[in-house]
């Protein structure tokens, strides 16, 4: 028979520890954001170093796996002495700052080339008129590149972000508590692997649906030119 009140219990538990992957996902993405502007801006810039640096970001950041990249800055970066003498030591030394700071780095690499893409997408005749009628840089940027780049990069980075809550899973590898964590503590002391995970599951799944409506919703909302163009399905000849 299904043990009901293990389940609530279960849940109960999974869900008070849903505050710390919302904070995890949430600085994550934010951190995250804020480096691949930095590198997609890098990467447009006629400066060569800076240009060859945020290839070599993307390349190393895409190219290893996130749980080393987690466990080389909670694990690795503490043993040189100078790091431990700095001011950075507070932060490399808290579990949860260290698993944001890993989450943040490997998804910059990623969304930086997400954003590269939404750029290269904007059409060079909007930029030519732009020019034409004597846009300055920032301007141009501000009301033709970023709202036609976003547009264009919002579906790829929607999946981006809901690998992102998928992510946070590896943080209880570092002693973060979120509900990957909670629910492998559980299961030491139940042992009924099943149960818990598929109610971890249930939450993650729940979680993960809000954010693409979300999403969905901006993407239609950032998109009204296309609200009135008829669907393929709409063109399609019917056949009677």
């Amino acid at each position: 028979m299904m043990d009901f009140e293990f389940f609530l219990d279960t849940v109960k538990q999974l869900l008070e520890a849903l505050p710390t992957t919302l904070g995890l996902f949430a600085c994550s993405i934010a951190l995250g954001g804020v480096l691949a502007a930095g590198l997609t801006w890098m990467r447009f810039s006629r400066i060569a170093p800076l240009v060859q640096f945020s290839r070599a970001y993307v390349f190393v950041f895409r190219g290893s796996p996130l749980l080393i990249q987690l466990f080389l800055v909670y694990y690795g970066v503490g043993q040189f002495q100078a790091v431990r003498d700095s001011l950075l030591w507070p932060v490399l030394a808290d579990p949860f700052d260290c698993a944001v700071i890993g989450l943040a780095l490997c998804t910059a690499g990623y969304t930086a080339e997400i954003f590269r893409g939404g750029v290269l997408a904007v059409p060079v005749q909007q930029l030519e008129a732009g020019r034409a009628i004597g846009m300055s840089g920032f301007k141009l940027f501000r009301r033709i590149i970023a709202p036609i780049a976003l547009r264009q990069a919002l579906p790829s980075y929607s999946t981006e972000i809901v690998l992102m809550v998928k992510s946070t899973a590896l943080a209880s590898l570092v002693t973060v508590w979120e509900i990957t964590g909670v629910a492998q503590r559980i299961i030491s002391h139940s042992y009924r692997t099943m149960e818990v995970f598929l109610c971890a599951a249930a939450i993650y799944l729940v979680l993960n649906f809000i954010i693409v409506r979300v999403i969905a919703v901006i993407e239609y909302r950032l998109s009204p030119h296309l609200r009135a163009m008829p669907s393929a399905a709409s063109l399609r000849p019917r056949i009677l």
